[in-house]
């Protein structure tokens, strides 16, 4: 008999120290004042949480534009962001936007739910408020609520 034990997900804002976690959710809150400060934690959380399933995965991940905008600045600490990477995966994590095939790689709405099942997958806990469906087409990059649209709104739906 073999006996499976589950594991519980991992709130991944643990792979990074306290002060390091606060000091990239403060820079969050700074540039969108709308972001409370519970939020920003959490926030920490799912983008730590997408960058290590990225490091891990054979196929492309997609942020959600909220979480894009906690990579963003996480990446803006280029010195933390390169040790992180260096400590954690052994390498560099790359953020490299742009537009993915369709054909070969789905559009916004399998990207978003390979995404999410790749962050369960490698033990991550999945917040919902950070990985809305797309109500866009389906699409990747089409700039309809990306990031640097101006449709963009960091405010998830709830």
């Amino acid at each position: 008999m073999t006996i499976v034990e589950e594991r519980p997900a991992v709130d991944a804002g643990t792979l990074v120290s306290p002060e390091l976690r606060e000091i990239i959710a403060a820079d969050v809150c700074a540039k969108y004042d709308h972001v409370p400060a519970d939020m920003a934690q959490r926030g920490v959380g799912q983008m730590l949480a997408f960058v290590a399933a990225s490091a891990a995965g054979g196929q492309p991940l997609s942020p959600s534009p909220l979480v894009d905008d906690f990579w963003h600045a996480f990446v803006l600490r280029t010195k933390a962001y390169a040790d992180f990477c260096q400590e954690r995966f052994g390498r560099f994590v790359h953020h490299q936007p742009g537009v993915l095939d369709r054909e070969e790689h789905g559009g916004g709405k399998e990207l978003r739910a390979r995404t999410v099942e790749a962050i369960q997958a490698a033990g991550y806990a999945v917040d919902l408020e950070f990985w809305p469906e797309p109500n866009v087409a389906d699409c990747s990059q089409c700039h309809a609520g990306c990031h640097n649209s101006p449709t963009h709104n960091t405010t998830p739906a709830g």
